[in-house]
């Protein structure tokens, strides 16, 4: 982990979701135990995957091409947090070297399926939305994504406390 749990919601989550008029506690929560559980806070690659959230380029793609699309004001929203010219010589490597975009696009992941956010503290649930969301056939686990949200994020907080 290259950075703190704590960090990462302040400086970069929270930071994002209010950019994009966003923001809920819910979806806070969600993007942090996302990171969490698919890179630890810090595993930039995994197979195709890339980045802190993981992310695949067809992922990457398919928010541009299926959603963003269809949201002009938001894909300028979105693509103002690109690098001006990163974004257009290497796409996908945004999605490594800058945070707020790669959770600008995280976010857009879980926005385009349009289903209502779970209660903010409940792990559980948010593990739920992850799995069916974000990555229908990882093979990672609810169970997985509560472990990995407790292990790297709640002994965090409770250390800030």
């Amino acid at each position: 982990m290259i950075f703190t749990a704590d960090d990462l919601r302040h400086l970069v989550i929270r930071d994002t979701l209010n950019y994009l008029n966003d923001w809920s506690q819910a979806a806070e929560n969600l993007l942090l135990g996302t990171a969490a559980q698919e890179s630890g806070l810090g595993g930039w690659n995994k197979g195709r995957r890339v980045g802190l959230y993981h992310i695949t380029p067809a992922m990457h793609r398919a928010v541009w091409d299926k959603y963003l699309i269809n949201n002009p004001a938001l894909a300028s929203e979105v693509r103002g947090m690109a690098g001006q010219h990163s974004f257009l010589r290497a796409p996908h490597g945004e999605l490594i070297t800058n945070l707020k975009y790669a959770t600008a696009i995280a976010w857009m992941i879980y926005r385009r399926c349009g289903q209502k956010l779970p209660e903010a503290n409940n792990i559980v649930e948010l593990g739920k939305f992850w799995h069916r969301y974000f990555h229908p056939k990882a093979k990672g686990t609810v169970a997985d994504f509560v472990s990995s949200y407790q292990l790297l994020i709640k002994t965090t907080e409770m250390a800030v406390a």
